[in-house]
This record gives structure tokens, C-alpha cells and sequence, in this order.
């Protein structure tokens, strides 16, 4: 790829300087303002934990649900503002000394994220799934989740009617977490945004109120493979701050193309080594890979979308993956724009092996939460061939399928949690045979999502799939889109299985029954058809949307 066409994918933001050598202190200036959506989020978080420490139990579920709320609308609202005051596009910059970047791309993921964060709130706060205990009301979260699992102090905790609202403050330190990682303008801030919004979420799998041990056996691989990720990525990045003396991207993509001005004396040894580069790059794609769940790195995503509690897979499924794109985006594209050819061939690979491996592997499956997370492993490997483009429709095209995916993921796995029998969510397949005649609103509602994974036309999956396969084929990666289409109609096969097996067989006699939600799981359900429907009706206004947030500042 031309330097011409690397250089128009950002803009050059001014005003930043790194300090030389010797220079004297001078206090750090940070951008409040350009700050504002992530510091909401980082500010509801530690009052939600003052929540837990000193509000009576009885109120703390109103409390938090409360305070989550008005949390994330007010974050948007300050998204939007820095939309409309030009930051996405005019004066987009980098804040934060360097270490954050505020775009079009930050603007829209960071938005995507929230709207996905707030649906999901709603399907955390659930209680009207689960038949009262004790007179109280339960939602999907263990009553002690720190009890041994069936023990006397998990028993006595359901008797007492305790539920763990921790889990709203732990979501919303996750979603500042997310909100940083597509914006990190250097591989330190990378890094601890990942950590940040990591670790709420090992702790979130763990905490089903029914099935604790597979849920508890789900947080122990996740944590496990996600600590195995960070490593990677952590080396990755000791390797390229060796190769280019500083952390910052566009330092590094200085240095990558030959235009940097003064050597480090203390790394003048190893700078400009490539094999330290091409190394750190691949160690640094890997640990990118394993969050967005691409082929080989996606073995912790079927048992962690099954043990994980519903609401949480469906969040961390959404959500996750638009911050995880996000930043190989940026990373890609800002930092390392010099080994797009290098790193094509295993890029190419990846997504080959990712969309026919997740394409093929959930045909056999008969958990429905097992089947979808083999179906978002499909959908990484089509994202990722949006990412190969190398070109601006390449960015836009991708920034509209994650916010196209987000909210049918979300509200697919918000279907999930309603269909039940004596044992909670009843998510054998075979228990969804006849559903269509049980319950024809709620199987019609599952088609429709299942039918936007699938990409068939008029839904917000074909617009998708056909903005990234199409960006595809113009960046010469032609042979991508083939098995893109090849791998979308094998996937299609599953999909249509659940469709028949819901509306064409028999309902068994002691099949689960279909819990009647409360508004809040309706609102998720009702969102997502929602925008499932307008992005495949009527796509061309947020296509445009996402191609004028399409450019990177540097």
C-alpha cells in the first residue's frame, strides 16, 4: 500500500510535543472536556461502590440501577456533544498527553458502547425471570457468590432474599475500560485499558445464580486465557519500545517509515531492528486477536458464553468486540501502517481460517449459547476482512457493522434468558422445538435476529456483510469476499435449523415455558429488532455516518 493512501486514513492533530531530554517539569495538561464521557463513567462507578458500602440492602438495587443509568445517558450525552462540537471530524486531537486520541472512529465506538452498555443494564437488572424466593424477588446473579456453591452460606444468603448489585459498578468499570481501548494513542494506555475492563469481566462470569460451577469453571478459563493474552501483548509491547524508543503510535510509525529525526542513545542498538518490530507486531496483533475471539485464539469463547450469567455473555460478547476492533483499527492503522504487507498474508489467514473454523464448527453444536458464540467467532473473521481492506471504506464499513452486530448479539442472548424450565434457562436445543407455537412472538422475535446473523436481506446483518465484503473486494482481497460468502452460507444452514426446529416440530409436553419479562428486558428485546430492521431497511444514513467517523487523528 501506497504512503499516499496510508496518509489519507488520519489527519495530523497539532499541538503535540514530546518533551526533550533535559527539559524542566512542566504539569501535565489533560483535556477534561475531550475526557468527559470516560470520567462519567470512572465517577458513577466509585459511587456505586460508596452504594454498596453504605446505603441498606433494600435500597441498593433502585440505587445502582439508578445511578448505572443516568451514568451511561449522561456519557452519551457528552459523546454527542463532541460530535456536534466538531471533535469527531475539524478538531479532532490528542488529549490526555498523548496517551488518548479523540476522532471520528473514538466518537463512534465509544458511542456504539454505550448504547450497548445501557441495553445491557437492563437485562442485568431483570427480575421477574426466576419465580420469587422467600417473597423476593431474583434476577440472574448468585445471592453470595463468594459461598461455596449449594453450601450453608449460599442457602442461608437466598433465604435472606441478598442479591449482588456489585455487578452494576463492576459493568461500569468495564465500560470505562472499553471506552479508553479504541481510543489508546499509545500501547501503555492500550494496555491498561484492556486490564481495566478485563477483570470486571472475569468477575462477572462468575457469578450465575443457577449452574454456579460451570459459571465458576467459565471465569477460571476466561481469567486463565486472558491473562495468557496480556502476556502476549505486554512482551509484544517491550518489543516494539524497543525497536522504536517510544510507546506513542505515531512515534512508532515515524520510525516504521524512516522519517523519525533523533535516535534514542540508549536504544540506539536495537532501533530500526526489524526483526524486533515485526515480532512485537505480531505478539501485539495476537493479544487483539484473542479479545475479538478470531481462530486460534477463540478457544475460551464457547465455555465462557455458556457458563458465563446470560446478560453478561450478551454484553461481553457486544461490547467487547467493538473495543477490541476498534483498537486493532487504530493499531493498524495509525501505529503500523508501514507493515500492512507483511502482515497481510497471516491477516488473510486468520480471517480465512476464522469464518469457515466459527462457519463450520456450529453446525454440531446443541447448546443455543454455544451455537452463538460459534456464530460471533464467524463474525469476527468477516469483520476482519473489512479490516484487511487497507482502505477508508475499509474503516467505515467495519465501524457499521460493529454497531449492525452489537445490538443483535444483545438482543438474541436477551431472548435466550426467557426461554426456561425447572432449571433456569433451558438452552438445549432440542428444548426450542414447537417454541413457535408455545410462544409466536417470542420465536418470531429470535428468527428475526437469527436471520440478521445470517445476512439475509432487508436486515442490518446484510448491509453489514455487504459493506465489508464490498470494501473488501476493492482493497484486493477478492479471494476474502469469496470465502466470506462461502462461510456466510454454511452459517446460514444452522440458523434456518433453529428457525424449523422453532416453528415445524411437535412442542414436547414437559417443554420449558416462556417467562413474560418485565419493560426492562422488553425495552433490550424491542431496541434491538428495532435497529436490526432500520440499519436493514434504511442503512445509507449511519453507512454515512460511519464514513464521515471513518478518519484517525495522529
Amino acid at each position: 500500500m501506497s504512503a499516499t493512501a496510508v496518509h489519507s486514513l488520519w489527519t495530523t492533530a497539532s499541538g503535540v510535543t514530546a518533551a526533550a531530554p533535559g527539559d524542566s517539569f512542566s504539569a501535565p495538561k489533560i483535556e477534561y472536556t475531550q475526557l468527559m464521557p470516560v470520567l462519567v463513567i470512572v465517577i458513577a462507578a466509585v459511587l456505586g461502590i460508596l452504594v454498596e458500602a453504605f446505603v441498606p440492602r433494600r435500597a441498593r438495587y433502585h440505587t445502582q440501577l439508578f445511578l448505572t443509568v443516568v451514568a451511561v445517558a449522561a456519557s452519551f450525552a457528552a459523546i454527542v456533544g463532541l460530535a456536534a462540537g466538531g471533535y469527531g471530524t475539524t478538531k479532532a486531537q490528542i488529549a490526555a498527553m498523548g496517551a488518548i486520541a479523540i476522532d471520528g472512529p473514538t466518537l463512534f465506538l465509544q458511542g456504539t458502547i454505550l448504547l450497548v452498555a445501557m441495553v445491557a443494564v437492563f437485562t442485568f437488572a431483570e427480575r421477574r425471570l426466576d419465580p420469587s424466593s422467600n417473597g423476593n424477588r431474583v434476577d440472574s446473579f448468585a445471592a453470595q457468590p463468594g459461598a461455596v456453591p449449594g453450601g450453608e452460606g449460599e442457602q442461608a444468603a437466598v433465604r435472606a432474599g441478598f442479591t449482588t448489585t456489585e455487578v452494576f459498578p463492576l459493568l461500569l468499570f468495564s465500560v470505562a475500560g472499553l471506552l479508553v481501548f479504541p481510543a489508546a494513542n499509545d500501547l501503555l494506555t492500550l494496555f491498561v485499558a484492556l486490564e481495566v475492563f478485563s477483570l470486571p469481566l472475569y468477575l462477572l462470569c462468575a457469578v450465575a445464580r443457577r449452574k454456579r460451577l460451570m459459571s465458576q469453571e467459565a471465569a477460571v478459563k476466561y481469567f486463565l486465557l486472558g491473562a495468557f493474552s496480556s502476556a502476549f501483548l505486554l512482551f509484544g509491547i517491550a518489543l516494539i519500545y524497543g525497536y522504536a524508543g517510544s510507546l506513542s503510535y505515531a512515534e512508532i510509525a515515524n520510525v516504521v517509515d524512516g522519517s523519525v529525526l533523533e535516535i534514542n542513545p540508549a536504544l540506539a542498538d536495537t532501533m530500526g531492528n526489524d526483526a524486533l518490530l515485526l515480532i512485537g507486531g505480531a505478539m501485539i496483533l495476537t493479544g487483539l486477536l484473542f479479545k475479538v475471539g478470531a481462530v486460534p485464539f477463540h478457544m475460551w469463547t464457547p465455555d465462557v458464553y455458556q457458563g458465563a450469567p446470560t446478560p453478561v455473555t450478551g454484553f461481553m460478547a457486544a461490547a467487547t468486540k467493538v473495543a477490541a476492533f476498534g483498537a486493532l483499527l487504530r493499531l493498524l492503522y495509525v501505529a503500523l501502517p508501514g507493515l500492512t504487507w507483511d502482515l497481510r498474508p497471516v491477516m488473510w489467514a486468520v480471517a480465512i481460517v476464522t469464518m469457515l473454523g466459527g462457519a463450520i464448527v456450529a453446525i454440531t453444536q446443541t447448546d443455543i449459547k454455544r451455537l452463538l458464540a460459534y456464530s460471533s467467532i464467524a463474525h469476527a473473521g468477516f469483520i476482519l476482512a473489512g479490516v484487511i481492506a487497507a482502505n477508508p471504506e475499509g474503516i467505515s464499513s467495519v465501524l457499521f457493522y460493529l454497531l449492525a452486530y452489537s445490538f443483535v448479539t444483545v438482543g438474541a442472548f436477551a431472548v435466550v434468558t426467557l426461554v426456561r424450565d425447572a432449571g433456569g434457562e433451558a438452552t438445549h436445543l432440542s428444548k426450542w422445538a414447537g417454541l413457535g407455537r408455545r410462544s409466536p412472538l417470542v420465536a418470531a422475535v429470535f428468527a428475526v435476529f437469527l436471520l440478521a446473523f445470517a445476512g439475509i436481506p432487508l436486515t442490518s446483518g446484510f448491509s453489514g456483510k455487504f459493506a465489508v465484503f464490498k470494501a473488501a473486494a476493492e482493497g484486493g482481497a477478492g479471494t476474502l469476499v469469496v470465502v466470506g460468502v462461502i462461510s456466510s452460507a454454511v452459517a446460514a444452514f444452522f440458523y434456518i435449523r433453529v428457525i424449523v426446529l422453532m416453528f415445524f416440530s411437535e412442542p414436547k409436553a414437559d417443554g420449558p415455558t416462556v417467562a413474560v419479562p418485565s419493560p426492562l428486558t422488553m425495552t433490550t428485546i424491542g431496541v434491538g429488532v428495532a435497529v436490526t430492521l432500520v440499519l436493514g431497511l434504511a442503512p445509507q444514513y449511519f453507512l454515512d455516518l460511519a464514513s464521515q467517523a471513518g478518519v484517525f487523528v495522529r
